[in-house]
């Protein structure tokens, strides 16, 4: 069995230039979202509506992923729960749901720019999903970390657009 971190630089929150160890920027800058695949959107929303008094800042279909989605706003942390439907057996989410059932798929975390931050965590060794940045909900830009270089979790990373949820 792997360690969950073994691909870890040292020191985080360090780099290097040289011989000389430079402090570094964290690249994240919020908890934008965690995600949840969900079978039925509507109940899922109904559930969250009713048992936790959440209610959908913003819904839409993303084609392109094959999924069905809605952010849920959780107080005014500017933080989300996103739920994920699958909109056919073909989807990421789909393939989730029959591997591992209804759950968190995935956290993302707020960058300021997420070509830059990408750019950095491959440079750290980790492997990101896109060349390019793609186009996630509401317009923002975003990318994937692998969860095997990051602990078993599918990471998120999310360039909002001003204004956004």
């Amino acid at each position: 069995m792997t360690e969950p971190f073994e691909n870890d630089i040292p020191f985080p929150n360090l780099s290097c230039d040289g011989d000389t160890i430079l402090p570094m920027e964290p690249l994240l800058t919020r908890i934008d979202h965690v995600g949840i695949a969900v079978p039925d959107l509507d109940e899922a929303i109904a559930f969250y509506g009713r048992a936790f008094g959440l209610s959908v800042l913003h819904e839409e279909v993303n084609e392109r992923q094959g999924v069905r989605e809605a952010m849920l706003g959780v107080g005014d942390t500017g933080s989300c729960i996103q739920l994920l439907a699958p909109l056919n057996e073909d989807s990421t989410i789909a393939k989730f749901l029959d591997r591992s059932g209804p759950g968190i798929q995935q956290v993302a975390y707020g960058v300021d720019d997420v070509e830059a931050a990408a750019a950095a965590l491959r440079a750290a060794g980790v492997r990101v999903l896109y060349e390019e940045a793609q186009v996630g909900t509401a317009g923002s830009l975003v990318n994937f970390c692998h969860p095997k270089d990051c602990g078993g979790v599918l990471v998120e990373l999310v360039q909002a657009v001003p204004g956004a949820h």
